[in-house]
């Protein structure tokens, strides 16, 4: 497996386009497109939040689908909580990318992010898909990137590709997301495209697997998004023996290789966390089962106390341990070890009573990790986040202004 600047046109036959509709009061990108040259095997996983949004209805259809071939974003408004006229809106916006592309609607996923109550400008919507078919190309990936975004900072982006029966396989991807991060399904807003030659049932089992180990595993501030979306297409132009099952040779290689990009990009969205200052690895071990491990390290990670004192670089480990303790995940307090940065603070539940000293190197850096063995079993897990800050609340106080 090689990492690669990838784009979601990395892998062969896959265009895509970004362009600027005035959706956005910035005025930067907000329309965008990626389309397969050849109808491609798809996956798809959804928010869970029962307040989700008409895009997400309409895309939850065209995941029901063995094949589809392009998905249509807009970013700057959630098409979310806007009833009848929403889910009219969202349909009218697959029906304008679909002729656009001679495609039939099915064909194509709708998806939306932005500010939630507000109805899409459809006149702006259509003009920027004219303009977006106009441009699709293998070098539209980088504003394709762009359009999707929100609050982020930075574009997300990976690629890795691998050798399958003597065939380079791709696989790529990007995503947004910076607040409003806790995703039930996937993550906010997720495409990945590959060549790899994979059966629909198949790419559909993998893709909520592969979920489940990277963007279900990443949060921000505990907010599930009404328009989550994770969507992989698999187009088969790699020419690899078709992979028919999990016990098809090749299965693990190419579940590794989505695997390794989804993770990544998991990652990135934490480290673009609204206003964040740490990207923060949060590791239990020594659980009973998994469930319990993501049980107690989604909980370390969604405390404010804990997220607070890692922006004041304050080595507070009781709200670390306090957080795992109501979490629910069963653990023993005698046995109970933490670390933070493989500095032993607390051992057997006790206080290592280690100088504050010791620790500041630690707590200044950037990406900081901590272990607490819950002493109970042989399970582990591991999620993403990041610290609260006083920007953090300055963004959200002024987001819908």
């Amino acid at each position: 497996m090689k990492k690669i600047d990838g784009w979601v046109t990395s892998p062969k036959g896959f265009e895509a386009a970004g362009v600027k509709a005035g959706i956005k009061v910035s005025g930067n990108h907000d329309i965008a497109l990626i389309y397969s040259t050849v109808p491609a095997a798809t996956g798809a996983v959804f928010t869970q939040n029962k307040m989700c949004a008409a895009p997400v209805l309409v895309s939850r259809e065209v995941a029901a689908n063995p094949y589809v071939q392009a998905i249509a974003i807009n970013s700057g408004c959630a098409n979310a909580c806007t009833g009848e006229q929403g889910l009219e809106d969202a349909r009218k916006m697959q029906a304008i990318a679909a002729e656009l592309l001679d495609l039939e609607p099915n064909s194509v996923y709708v998806c939306s992010t932005g500010v939630i109550g507000q109805f899409l400008p459809m006149d702006k919507i259509e003009a920027g898909f004219v303009a977006a078919e106009e441009v699709l190309s293998e070098e539209g990936g980088e504003d394709c990137a762009k359009a999707i975004q929100t609050t982020d900072t930075f574009i997300k982006h990976v690629g890795y590709e691998t050798i399958i029966d003597d065939k380079t396989v791709t696989v790529a991807g990007i995503a947004k997301g910076a607040g409003m991060i806790h995703p039930n399904m996937a993550t906010m807003l997720t495409f990945l495209t590959t060549d790899a030659a994979i059966a629909p049932d198949v790419l559909k089992a993998m893709t909520k697997k592969i979920a489940d180990k990277s963007f279900n595993m990443v949060v921000v501030d505990g907010d599930t998004s009404t328009n989550d979306t994770m969507i992989i297409l698999a187009n088969g132009l790699a020419e690899n023996e078709i992979i028919i099952s999990e016990e098809h040779p090749d299965y693990q290689a190419v579940y590794d290789l989505m695997l390794a990009c989804a993770q990544e990009l998991a990652k990135l969205i934490a480290h673009d966390g609204e206003g964040a200052t740490k990207f923060l690895e949060v590791n239990v071990v020594g659980a009973a089962t998994w469930e319990d491990a993501k049980t107690a390290a989604m909980a370390i990670a969604k405390s404010p106390l804990v997220k607070t004192a890692f922006f004041g670089q304050d080595p507070n480990w009781g709200r670390i341990v306090c957080a795992a303790g109501y979490s629910g995940a069963e653990m023993d307090s005698s046995k109970v070890n933490l670390e933070i940065g493989n500095i032993r603070l607390v051992e057997s539940g006790m206080n290592c009573n280690v100088a504050l000293e010791k620790l500041a190197p630690v707590m200044s850096e950037h990406d900081i990790s901590l272990t607490i063995d819950l002493g109970v079993g042989k399970e582990e897990a591991t999620v993403w986040t990041c610290d609260f800050s006083y920007e953090y609340v300055k963004i959200n106080g002024e987001y819908h202004t």
